[in-house]
């Protein structure tokens, strides 16, 4: 599956934040702050993850459902998986 630009920047931001708030829970920690600021910054690592996964997922069930994929389409079973996987 391959993503166009539209869809591509903004997966990537997300990434790119979540990149960036696992750096600071890895600093809070070495730091020995505190467990709720760690703990709360790592929930928010982890939903920045979540919304990158759901938005290449429903990318590529738009790339199926219209058809704008060179791939073969996906079926059902695999399209589950997918979303379990991010469950």
């Amino acid at each position: 599956m391959r993503m166009d630009e539209e869809s591509t920047q903004p997966v990537l931001n997300r990434l790119r934040r979540a990149q960036g708030q696992l750096t600071a829970v890895i600093a809070m920690i070495e730091a020995g702050r505190d467990c709720k600021d760690v703990v709360t910054q790592l929930a928010a690592v982890s939903r920045a993850l979540d919304r990158a996964g759901f938005k290449i997922v429903a990318n590529g069930m738009r790339q199926c459902l219209t058809g704008d994929s060179d791939a073969p389409p996906m079926s059902q079973e695999e399209l589950e998986k997918l979303f379990l996987a991010l469950a």
